[in-house]
């Protein structure tokens, strides 16, 4: 494998399409269709100044996505402090377990520290795999419990 991980940005789009397909082909469970609303919305988000603290990490094998990272800075007046969320993780099912995931993490803690950012903090998900994923993390703690709340 000839890794290469690099920033998302919005001439990837189409690289980021082809990889959220290929997920689709070897694990079909995903929770958004990609449909023409959600293709313009990527789009837009890349001009939009909302965005302007969100880290997206692709990684390549051979031209090719297949993995994707993204983050966003989050900044509170409750201590004046700056961490980062991790959103999404995802390597398609047939590159886990080749360091891939592992690989894009290391990178996003690099750029996470040019912007002295010190945590990073995830909602992890329930199933098996991931759960194995995160708890070996090296300088990481499970802790708190996380929870999804509707606005409406």
């Amino acid at each position: 494998m000839n890794l290469q991980i690099i920033r998302y940005t919005k001439d990837k789009i189409q690289d980021v399409l082809s990889f959220e397909k290929r997920l689709r082909e070897e694990e079909n469970f995903w929770g958004w269709e990609i449909n023409d609303a959600y293709i313009e919305a990527v789009k837009r988000s890349f001009d939009d100044i909302v965005f302007k603290d969100s880290i997206s990490l692709l990684a390549y094998d051979a031209n090719i996505v297949i993995g994707r990272i993204d983050s966003t800075i989050i900044a509170s007046h409750f201590d004046g402090s700056k961490k980062a969320y991790l959103d999404w993780i995802c390597v398609i099912k047939s590159y886990r377990h080749h360091g891939v995931a592992q690989k894009m993490l290391e990178a996003l803690r690099k750029e996470l520290k040019k912007n002295n950012i010190d945590t990073l903090i995830a909602l992890t998900a329930s199933n098996e795999e991931a759960q194995n994923f995160y708890k070996n993390i090296p300088d990481s703690k499970m802790q708190d419990i996380g929870i999804w709340i509707d606005i409406k």
